[in-house]
């Protein structure tokens, strides 16, 4: 009966596991660091994250690729290739969750017929992503979770804020990467 509970949870398993995970991985342990993650590294990832999206926008502003900008951001700062992420952007209300490479960059970037609400967020273009985290949880050592706001500078000085939590887990070579990122507008009564 154990041997028969045991074979049934493996299958269980492999049919849990994408395709594209099971294709890219010989054991899933294999794809994710043993090292904790820090306070610091979580800090420093809000800080590439941020750089980030004022890169795309000024790339765009000043006529070059931007689309490859948003997917080097994508593919550095995002675990699309490592498990699922759970991606709710902030401006998205038809299709709200994000769970694919292109359904990111489309976000980032606009211009996908299968997203037709993107307008291309980080276009805007934003001057300076500031971030006040209410707190920053690394209790779990391989996972960690930020919550707090986050404010978008435009261009005429306007800043946006934006409520936030994000996951993140350490890939094999200690890089952290993003694997849940939720964003909202703060509650409006008025609305």
């Amino acid at each position: 009966m154990l041997k028969l509970k045991a074979s049934l949870l493996l299958v269980f398993f492999a049919i849990a596991i994408s395709p594209k995970a099971q294709a890219q991985m010989t054991h899933p342990v294999a794809l994710y660091s043993s090292d904790c993650i820090t306070e610091e590294e979580v800090l420093q990832a809000q800080k590439e994250w941020g750089e980030g999206i004022v890169r795309i926008g000024k790339i765009y502003m000043e006529n070059g690729d931007y689309r490859q900008a948003a997917m080097d951001h994508i593919q550095n700062m995002y675990g699309y290739d490592l498990s699922s992420v759970l991606f709710k952007p902030t401006l998205a209300s038809v299709e709200q969750f994000r769970g694919t490479f292109d359904g990111a960059l489309s976000y980032f970037i606009g211009g996908n017929e299968t997203y037709p609400e993107d307008k291309g967020f980080a276009l805007a273009p934003y001057t300076k992503v500031r971030w006040e985290n209410t707190g920053i949880n690394t209790s779990s050592c391989n996972m960690a979770v930020a919550m707090g706001n986050y404010y978008f500078t435009k261009a005429n000085g306007e800043e946006i804020k934006v409520e936030f939590t994000f996951g993140y887990v350490k890939e094999i070579n200690n890089k952290i990467r993003i694997v849940v990122h939720s964003s909202t507008l703060p509650y409006n009564p008025s609305r």
